[in-house]
């Protein structure tokens, strides 16, 4: 499954503060379709993401019907995008 979507970079104030990015609605609910064959637990689902010329691996988190993608510090230094930022996200998600 590839899926190409925008999104805003925003910041999780957690234990250990994290970046990520919401898949919209749609998609969300495209990859719910295919979450039992993929998930590796709790409904998290190993990815490929890239944002412009950066690629990396990393798993998507169930979220309020929705799903995040995190987004590490190397991407967002590479990319030089920063919270409130909006970016296109491509989404490869092996069935």
């Amino acid at each position: 499954m590839n899926l190409e979507f925008s999104g805003e970079i925003w910041y999780w104030k957690g234990p250990a503060p994290w970046y990520f990015i919401t898949v919209p609605v749609d998609e969300s609910r495209d990859i719910e379709t295919t979450s039992k064959l993929v998930s590796y637990g709790w409904g998290v689902i190993p990815v490929a993401v890239r944002i412009a010329a950066t690629g990396w691996k990393t798993a998507l988190f169930p979220e309020d019907g929705k799903y995040l993608v995190h987004v590490r510090a190397d991407v967002r230094r590479a990319e030089r995008h920063e919270v409130g930022d909006t970016v296109t996200v491509r989404l490869v998600i092996n069935v």
